[in-house]
């Protein structure tokens, strides 16, 4: 039997996505639509495995092998261009804000209620994702999951790579047993037009706001959500109900040039108080005071200061560290896309 001679790159693969209408149907009538990625993370099937030698032989046994799939949650992780058609599914996914009433400004409340989806739910478009990670084989080696959620999302930006271009992370989960692991039939919309990308760039300095201190110098930042998925009650198919009652969590962190506007960052973080003004701790990152549909900004109304350090660059810069917290009125965070 001859040796294969065909060998493939690792920007070969593809990573698409679907809104999936109903828990425990994998999405096959709608066509995936592909992300725009630099890497695509192994996913982590994380079987039930028993390999404990048996009392009878100091050798594991081939009857002592035990293995389940379908009490384990799989993470799968992905990173790249953050582009809109792609940004708005993982958005509207980790948010649970519907894309069509958000109007591409997606929210998460500051008394936002645990919710629930699972065996049974249907009409659940933009709270559930099917995923497939097609190979280039193109047969027998896509791998295709349902039931999946966002976990965590990462939106960063740096004016030395990629001209402040937005990129991603994604890390997702599921508690479902896996589609297909030899899936070859997905069809995906796998355009990326200019328009889609969004940059940091486009930031006007009034609106370039952390802490409540505007006219920033920026040269990076990095956001990240995290909204946690718990998996209980296990069937044949796997878990049975995925429920998002942890911590919604909402983290910023930027350099900026150190000046006379941000001089006094050592004495803010030292002296913090929880104050009565939202707007003397709103971060903001925008275009205009509003955000606005296909303009790519971030608000985070009332945020409290976890670190300021020095950043020895060309010039010196700082590092800031903020984490949004609720003020019982305004949302945690707002994110247009």
């Amino acid at each position: 039997m001859a040796i294969s001679t065909a060998a493939h790159s690792l920007k070969e693969f593809q990573f698409l996505i679907a809104e999936q209408d109903d828990f425990g149907t994998f999405e096959a009538t709608n066509n995936m639509h592909a992300l725009d990625v630099d890497s695509v993370g192994t996913p982590s099937l994380n079987p039930t495995q028993v390999l404990d030698v048996r009392n009878g032989s100091r050798v594991l046994q081939k009857e002592d092998f035990f293995q389940d799939v379908k009490a384990s949650v799989k993470e799968i992780s992905v990173s790249g261009t953050a582009t809109v058609n792609g940004l708005d599914m993982l958005l509207e996914n980790i948010t649970g804000e519907a894309e069509a009433s958000a109007s591409s400004i997606y929210s998460f409340a500051s008394d936002q209620a645990t919710t629930n989806v699972g065996v049974g739910s249907t009409s659940q478009a933009g709270t559930l994702l099917s995923v497939v990670i097609k190979s280039a084989f193109g047969t027998n080696a896509d791998l295709a999951f349902k039931d999946c959620v966002c976990t965590s999302l990462t939106l960063n930006g740096d004016t030395g790579t990629e001209g402040g271009r937005i990129k991603f992370s994604a890390t997702l989960q599921t508690g479902s047993v896996v589609e297909d692991l030899t899936d070859a039939a997905t069809t995906a919309d796998t355009s990326f037009a200019a328009s889609e990308n969004r940059f940091m760039t486009n930031w006007v300095s009034g609106y370039r706001t952390v802490y409540g201190v505007a006219d920033l110098v920026m040269s990076s930042f990095s956001m990240t959500m995290e909204n946690p998925a718990t998996f209980s009650g296990v069937t044949s198919t796997g878990y049975e109900v995925i429920s998002r009652a942890g911590e919604f969590s909402v983290t910023l962190d930027a350099t900026v040039k150190y000046d006379d506007k941000t001089e006094d960052f050592f004495e803010k973080f030292n002296n913090q108080t929880q104050q009565g003004s939202t707007a003397a701790q709103e971060t903001k990152l925008n275009h205009q005071d509003a955000l606005a549909a296909d303009n790519f900004g971030i608000s985070i109304p009332k945020t409290v200061l976890t670190n300021v350090s020095f950043n020895e660059s060309d010039v010196m810069m700082l590092d800031l560290s903020v984490k949004g917290v609720g003020d019982g009125s305004n949302a945690l965070v707002e994110v247009a896309c």
